[in-house]
């Protein structure tokens, strides 16, 4: 098993999608079953507009021929593992490279950064996603709500992560996930919500917002900001409950066993449709949505 680095951008001719796929020709091949059972993180490009670095990480389940390809394959992504990164990590900094393997013996950048995949020693590894998932400006959570910080003070330090064992526990665990996942949703909201339009920040400095999945977690719906929305409590709740769905262009409906449509219209942004991140990469994907209102919305 080994940790890698696959390449993604967001105008991809491959067909990928970051949480569940990685479409790879067989000139990847050995490198991408090196990975399986592994982490990878993923990486944009400076070609990209904004490129965002590495900007998260995942586990390779198994590796399969693309029954739609030939000569393709698909790096399929343990559910549930898939994280953005609380902030993007830049392919260098005042430091130098973040990932050093990429540095020849004369510590020049060697060809090895032209590879769509590549593989990542446990020293690089450990370091982007430690830069990745640290803290700087944590964003505090509502007062009073059930909160998924529980042990962990709003004075954290960064992660150190000095056992494999200890490395594996702090990315997968749900506590750590759901931080992680609020700070990305409600940064790519400016901590409004997506359905009133409002941001509130109380007394104490918090947002009025929680991070929703759209794909519930326990429906295995990943952690990646386009399964996210910013909910106040009234919309979150609403949501949930079927009681609110969103069409794929955002467009947000009432379902027909609300009690009270007139005040649900009163309560949703004036347009009468959901508020969007200013990055279109961030924006809730049709097939969670799509999900969302086979299985949650009261039609």
């Amino acid at each position: 098993m080994a940790f890698g680095v696959f390449i993604h951008r967001p105008d991809s001719i491959y067909d990928d999608s970051p949480a569940e796929r990685y479409q790879f020709p067989s000139l990847y091949l050995s490198r991408v079953r090196s990975c399986i059972g592994g982490w990878v993180v993923y990486y944009e490009p400076t070609k990209v507009p904004d490129p965002r670095g590495y900007f998260a990480l995942a586990k390779v389940q198994e590796v399969i021929p693309d029954p739609a390809a030939d000569g393709m394959y698909i790096a399929l992504i343990e559910a549930g593992s898939y994280l953005d990164f609380a902030q993007p990590v830049p392919f260098s900094d005042a430091n130098g490279l973040l990932e050093r393997g990429l540095l020849n013996d004369d510590g020049r950048l060697s060809g090895r950064a032209q590879s769509a995949v590549r593989t990542l020693s446990p020293a690089d590894f450990t370091r982007i996603v430690a830069r990745g998932l640290a803290e700087q400006d944590p964003v505090l959570p509502r007062q009073g709500e059930a909160s998924p910080l529980a042990g962990f003070s709003e004075e954290q330090t960064p992660f150190v992560f000095e056992q494999e064992r200890d490395r594996v526990t702090t990315w997968t665990s749900r506590a750590v996930r759901d931080r992680v996942f609020r700070r990305v949703v409600l940064r790519a909201y400016d901590e409004r919500c997506a359905v009133s339009g409002l941001k509130l920040i109380n007394g104490g400095g918090r947002a009025e917002v929680a991070a929703a999945h759209i794909r519930p977690v326990e429906a295995r719906g990943p952690d990646i900001v386009s399964n996210g929305l910013a909910l106040s409590g009234t919309a979150h709740w609403m949501f949930d409950r079927g009681l609110i769905g969103l069409s794929d262009d955002l467009e947000i409906l009432i379902s027909r066993h609300a009690n009270d449509t007139d005040a649900i219209r009163a309560f949703i942004h004036p347009t009468g449709r959901a508020i969007a991140p200013a990055d279109p990469r961030q924006r809730p994907h049709p097939r969670f949505l799509n999900w969302h209102r086979d299985h949650c919305f009261k039609r």
